[in-house]
């Protein structure tokens, strides 16, 4: 699971950070609400974890905004105020559950895998088409008209990043955290020649490029 961590407190980030490495998460952290939004907006996320006490930006606005933009990533609320109109108020601003501090990191851990759970049917269940490709995430069967395409699982997982933000350009960066979990630049050439390889694959024997290369921006892929 890909969890965002917003929370200012660094004690308690570094302790989240590491219990839930341990758990077996890619856990990610900002330690602002500004840094926090522009992270939950440009990358994807299985659950969101939203301290509601933030400097920059407060949680309850980050999650407004979220909503907003129609990110319907869940959203754990972390929050000393604990009053029922405090968790009213967290809950109507589009938070999913509300975790008053202090708090059990098992119990935290418990209604992450929950939210988690809930989301997860319909995005499993999802299938991406552009043009005649498609890739069924069930099967993780691809195809491109009425040729099966073979793909190994790393080609497999730099596929279906880019199908899911199909129109948009994909960036190295995102590419580096979404699909190898790299949170740095190794520079190296590992991108181009993955994204190569794909291309060869999805694009070969076609009068149609579907994956393109925009200069100094990225990758998009489009019919």
């Amino acid at each position: 699971m890909k969890i965002l961590l917003i929370e200012d407190d660094r004690e308690a980030a570094t302790y989240l950070m590491q219990a839930l490495d341990e758990a077996g998460h890619v856990a990610h952290h900002a330690a602002d609400g500004e840094t926090g939004f522009a992270m939950a907006s440009g990358m994807d996320y299985d659950v969101l974890i939203i301290d509601r006490m933030l400097p920059r930006r407060d949680g309850i606005s980050i999650i407004e905004s979220l909503r907003a933009e129609d990110n319907r990533t869940p959203v754990l609320i972390l929050s000393a105020l604990g009053e029922v109109e405090d968790r009213v108020t967290g809950l109507r601003s589009g938070g999913d559950d509300y975790l008053a501090k202090p708090y059990a990191f098992s119990e935290l851990l418990a209604r992450v895998e929950v939210l988690a759970r809930r989301a997860s049917p319909a995005e499993a269940a999802s299938v991406f088409q552009v043009g005649e490709l498609t890739l069924d995430r069930l099967s993780r069967e691809v195809t491109r008209g009425e040729q099966k395409i073979s793909l190994q699982p790393r080609e497999y997982r730099l596929l279906e990043f880019l199908m899911k933000y199909s129109g948009q350009v994909v960036t190295r960066t995102m590419l580096l955290e979404n699909v190898w979990d790299y949170h740095f630049d190794p520079q190296t050439n590992v991108i181009d020649v993955h994204m190569s390889r794909l291309r060869a694959k999805i694009d070969r024997g076609h009068k149609t490029s579907l994956l393109q290369t925009i200069r100094g921006a990225g990758y998009m892929i489009r019919a």
